[in-house]
């Protein structure tokens, strides 16, 4: 059964939604899926993705492509995507404002040689981090509000804050179109700080640890709908496309694919996503990860099962 943005109860893992297409259809459509990392993928306290590997491993074998959609930095990346063993497909970072892709995703008329590490292509959405920086100086003077800058943290308050260790927490504060920053002020200020931002060009959006500052055109969902048109230009169909995620920085996200995938979150935020298909998760992290992924696409058509008993 569908759940609509309007409705609080999750739908049953097991019952099929009425906007499901046809199973001859979902078996000759190519699929996508775009995930958020932490707290979705990546436990929200130690990073772990071991609940997942077995899916993972699965989509790798069906030939679907899993692109990480996260908050995280391109350098923290590197190592990440080695683990999950993700080089192959592209990824968004930095909520957007960084896609990187690798040779089978660069099109032979539209861009140059790969010249970062791992071949990859760097396509920049928005504004550069040190005009991001330099703006929110100013308004803070200004408006005389308080928060705290990642750029401005030692590597020892963010290692604390995040639980990441010193290289990770190095990698993170590698910033190219961002920059992210602890709120240490009340609501009707941060509405203020909000607007100034938005006369800057710039846009706040929240995620699960850190308020997140970027260009006003670069966002999760912008991303990955520029990635669902790069692929449909490579292969020739349109995918069908699952999006999982946990925080309101992956709404935009979550309205910009075909099937969605609220992960209950180690947090009171609201994620409410207006999705035509969505469903919510009992189970938090990668077992939240594996539970939503199974509902959507677990034994619907004629490919093996996604079930992780399967594998």
């Amino acid at each position: 059964m569908t759940e609509h943005a309007s409705s609080s109860k999750p739908t049953h893992p097991r019952e099929k939604s009425t906007a499901d297409p046809p199973v001859l259809e979902l078996a000759l459509t190519p699929r996508l899926v775009v995930t958020d990392l932490d707290g979705s993928l990546l436990d929200h306290d130690n990073y772990d993705f071991s609940p997942a590997r077995a899916t993972l491993a699965r989509l790798r074998v069906l030939g679907v492509p899993v692109i990480p959609v996260t908050s995280k930095t391109r350098a923290e990346l590197i190592a990440l995507r080695q683990a999950l063993d993700l080089t192959a497909t592209p990824f968004v970072a930095e909520n957007g404002a960084v896609i990187g892709l690798p040779p089978g995703w660069c099109h032979p008329s539209l861009d140059r040689p790969g010249t970062a590490r791992d071949s990859l292509v760097i396509k920049h959405t928005g504004v550069d981090s040190r005009f991001i920086r330099a703006r929110l100086n100013v308004w803070r003077e200004r408006l005389g509000v308080r928060f705290t800058r990642m750029g401005e943290m030692s590597v020892e308050e963010l290692m604390a804050l995040t639980g990441l260790d010193e290289p990770r927490a190095l990698a993170a504060r590698q910033r190219e179109g961002s920059e992210p920053l602890v709120w240490e002020d009340n609501d009707i200020a941060l509405d203020a700080f909000r607007l100034a931002l938005e006369s800057d060009g710039l846009t706040l959006t929240q995620g699960g640890r850190f308020y997140h500052v970027m260009g006003a055109s670069s966002n999760k969902g912008s991303a990955v709908e520029w990635l669902v048109k790069r692929f449909s230009a490579l292969r020739g169909s349109r995918p069908l496309t699952l999006g999982l995620g946990d925080g309101p920085n992956d709404i935009a996200m979550l309205e910009a694919v075909d099937q969605a995938v609220v992960i209950k979150g180690r947090h009171d935020l609201a994620v409410e996503p207006q999705s035509a298909a969505l469903y919510r998760t009992d189970a938090f992290g990668p077992a939240g990860w594996v539970e939503g992924l199974t509902h959507w696409w677990g034994g619907q058509d004629e490919r093996p099962s996604l079930d992780t008993d399967t594998l």
